[in-house]
């Protein structure tokens, strides 16, 4: 039985290794499902041109904007698994959006995981004039005033929203979620004054936090960040496993020979380990990514769990 199987196999694996030795022999297009200038762009081109450099065909950047994203990634998933569609995607269109949406055009089952390529670390952040030094100090305010504190967010459905919600959830809290067409309108309220707190990515908030306008009170993250060492991490400071993080990870069709999504993996995480590339990363606010397509499918199903319970338990619904 152990033989049959065995010689059934053997030219599965034969084809796969052969596909990958002579892949690429054309041009790879990258498919990134929102407008140029964003981080999923940026990350797009600095691996695209890291792997046109190392591979020697071209990989194309090909931006397909709409429905928050949904209309690129469904085009990545429906492509050809044959090793030369790609595609930039974010935590939202393959963790959250399967839950929060009751008819995505797309199943994460038709998306292969490749490597993950960056974080982004969340800070909680609240005007300078709502009274609370620490995260302990905005929870009590919260239960002494319940219904009447409000968090920002770009949409809903968004990182920052379920960071919130999730806050909301563990602690116990009844908070206004006041949705933003976009991070810059939700971060100019929240310095105005407009709204009380916001998750916030560690760019967008930090300049506003040195200029004094706003008030850093926790990392979303599970370890302390490099930028502001001394602030502690939310976990730290009474919400256990407390964790919303944005990421980005290079995908491929289900399907994609596993030759290929190795070797894509393994000169991606090289290229991401390089001092440049590292540097450019942190220009934008960005962590550079590491490990097995393995590991990312990991991180998939454990963020998929999270946020369908957050958007179930207090009834999410898309913009």
């Amino acid at each position: 039985m152990i033989q049959r199987r065995l010689a059934l196999l053997l030219p599965l694996l034969f084809a796969s290794v052969v596909h990958a030795q002579a892949w690429p022999a054309k041009p790879v297009r990258i498919i990134v499902p929102f407008a140029p200038g964003g981080p999923a762009d940026v990350l797009a081109r600095v691996i695209g041109q890291e792997l046109t450099d190392t591979l020697g065909q071209p990989f194309v950047i090909e931006n397909k904007v709409g429905a928050a994203g949904n209309i690129g990634v469904e085009q990545i998933a429906k492509a050809a698994p044959d090793g030369y569609t790609l595609g930039i995607v974010p935590v939202g269109n393959i963790a959250v959006n399967p839950s929060l949406f009751p008819a995505l055009p797309y199943k994460a089952s038709e998306l292969a995981p490749v490597a993950m390529l960056a974080t982004v670390e969340n800070v909680l952040a609240v005007n300078a004039d709502v009274p609370a030094q620490s995260l302990k100090d905005l929870l009590a305010l919260a239960k002494q005033k319940p219904g009447t504190l409000s968090f920002a967010s770009p949409g809903a459905g968004s990182q920052a929203h379920l960071a919130g919600e999730l806050m909301a959830l563990e602690a116990d809290l009844k908070l206004i979620h006041v949705p933003y067409k976009g991070v810059g309108p939700a971060i100019n309220d929240l310095v105005g004054g407009q709204v009380t707190m916001m998750f916030g990515s560690m760019s967008a908030v930090l300049p506003h936090v040195k200029s004094g306008k706003l008030r850093a009170l926790g990392v979303a993250s599970l370890k302390r960040s490099a930028a502001m060492p001394e602030l502690p991490t939310i976990a730290e400071q009474g919400l256990p496993k407390f964790e919303a993080v944005s990421w980005y990870a290079l995908m491929a069709p289900a399907g994609t020979p596993a030759a290929v999504v190795d070797r894509l993996n393994a000169e991606s995480i090289r290229s991401l380990a390089k001092p440049a590339i590292k540097e450019k990363f942190a220009a934008q606010g960005l962590e550079p990514g590491s490990g097995k397509p393995q590991d990312l499918a990991a991180t998939i199903r454990t963020e998929t769990a999270r946020w369908a319970e957050v958007i179930r338990k207090q009834n999410i619904k898309p913009d």
